[in-house]
């Protein structure tokens, strides 16, 4: 690439924490450009048609827990930009016998529909609920601070404790409530019980009754396009198709950013990184992976449990005890005979997803890192064990194995799509053990991407997090840009 001149911040990576990033600085009134390898923006946040003419399938995330929540996407305005659906039902969860758990967004009407757990259900996620603002901020930014709500710290931690301990069970008496819980924890692809996955489904669960977990109408690439547009609304540059291998082929800028994972930054740096920052990088763990698969049907999913036709989020996975079976075969290297299976139906809230009467169905299992194993026969089955008849209403599948979901994006190494294991030891050392993880060694260079805090999901909250770094070291500006809507954008 040829140098020039007048560039105040570069991004490399244009998914939503690399567009996060760049709109923070472009508000901040940065000279911005983006780039991007693929010739289309947003990583995985992506739409478009995989199966067959007029099923528009979400290349990645379909269903965003913590778009409402996130800081960065309140201050950004997205419910005001783009439609966003937030359905009666969080997710639910299917059981044998025709019988499933709901978990509505109202969390007293969930509660009643579990029985003799639905007290247990509210002593667990009630206070957490209630106080889901200083939730949010806890698990917002870096662990390795001090924390602002102690005490919520203190509730949110022995809650965690208990449901990642062999002890998860014991103010349960159904199997319901569990199984309907546990779908949540299995989010994180990770042995169960654990610390680290009961943290992260907590979190979700309580999202679920605070303000839901929306589906973006028009698919997930409208939260990309939003972002887009208010970057090139204040003078940003996207340029597509530009795979970028060393830090030496960019243009000159005070500030680069790099929505791109620990390791990559070392290859990107060509051995200008301090020796012990680089072995640190190196030491960064991917986890294990998933496989996905989309379906166009002929008609809705004929759930058996006639609620879940109505839920947009579903964890097909059976019981508590089945769910754990699974995740730990993953946790072993193993294939799971009956996977957890983390499924979506958008269609039934958004008639643009599929021509009129038709439906679509999002779905990914758990599978080792770098998987080479098609899906789609093992997730069609564990879904027909719960909706029988559902084989039949296939018109078309589109599959996509762990290995080949890092030939799309490269942040998912080996088609870990958390872009780094999910564990306590790296949710504090993310990617390394700082109170500013996203400030690298090298002058003006920080890191934006999911591998940094606060990790994985579509909330742009790294990229806002180390733009506001950028922004207070190298201009001193510590107060955040305004990142509100203005006409025409």
């Amino acid at each position: 690439m040829t140098t020039e001149q007048g560039l105040d911040a570069i991004i490399v990576g244009s998914g939503p924490n690399g567009l996060a990033a760049a709109v923070t600085l472009a508000r901040a009134g940065l000279r911005v450009r983006v780039y991007e390898r693929n010739p289309q923006i947003g990583g995985g946040a992506a739409t478009a048609e995989l199966t067959l003419p007029g099923f528009r399938h979400d290349v990645g995330s379909a269903v965003h827990p913590l778009a409402l929540a996130s800081e960065f996407f309140q201050k950004f305005g997205l419910k005001d930009r783009i439609e966003l659906k937030v359905p009666e039902i969080s997710f639910g969860h299917p059981l044998p016998g025709g019988c499933a758990g709901v978990a509505w967004q109202d969390i007293e009407r969930t509660a009643t529909g579990l029985g003799r757990d639905g007290p247990a259900w509210l002593r667990l996620l009630g206070p957490l609920v209630q106080n889901i603002n200083a939730i949010a901020e806890l698990t917002g930014d870096a662990l390795l601070r001090v924390p602002r709500h102690p005490l919520m710290l203190a509730r949110f931690g022995l809650r965690t404790l208990e449901q990642g301990s062999p002890a998860w069970n014991w103010r349960f008496s159904g199997v319901t409530a569990p199984a309907l819980l546990t779908g949540t924890f299995a989010h994180s692809i990770g042995r169960l019980p654990s610390p680290s996955t009961a943290g992260a489904g907590l979190t979700l669960a309580a999202h679920a009754h605070a303000r839901g977990w929306p589906i973006p109408i028009g698919g997930s690439g409208a939260i990309v396009q939003a972002l887009a547009d208010d970057l090139l609304a204040h003078g940003g540059e996207i340029v597509t198709d530009a795979d970028i291998t060393s830090l030496k082929e960019l243009p000159p800028a005070r500030i680069v950013l790099l929505d791109v994972t620990p390791r990559a930054l070392v290859d990107l740096a060509d051995g200008a990184l301090p020796v012990r920052y680089a072995a640190s990088l190196r030491s960064f763990r991917y986890g294990n992976a998933v496989a996905k698969v989309d379906f166009a049907l002929s008609e809705p999913v004929p759930f058996t449990a006639a609620d879940l036709r109505r839920a947009p989020t579903l964890h097909v996975g059976g019981t508590r005890a089945d769910q754990a079976r699974a995740e730990n075969a993953v946790a072993r290297g193993r294939h799971a005979e009956f996977p957890y299976v983390l499924a979506a139906q958008p269609s039934i809230l958004d008639a643009t997803r599929a021509p009129a009467g038709k439906h679509t169905l999002w779905a990914y299992t758990h599978v080792p890192a770098g998987s080479t194993h098609d899906q789609t026969e093992q997730i069609t089955r564990q879904i027909e064990r719960f909706a029988p008849g559902f084989r039949d209403t296939i018109l078309a599948s589109y599959s996509q194995t762990a290995a080949q979901m890092q030939n799309h994006n490269p942040n998912h190494v080996g088609g870990d799509i958390a872009a780094g294991a999910i564990s306590m030891t790296q949710l504090v050392r993310r990617p390394v053990l700082s109170s500013d993880p996203w400030r690298t060694p090298l002058a003006g260079v920080y890191l934006c991407s999911s591998s940094t805090s606060p990790g994985p999901g579509v909330h742009g909250m790294c990229g806002y997090r180390a733009a506001l770094s950028a922004l207070a070291h190298e201009y001193n500006v510590v107060e955040p840009p305004d990142l509100t809507p203005r006409e025409g954008n």
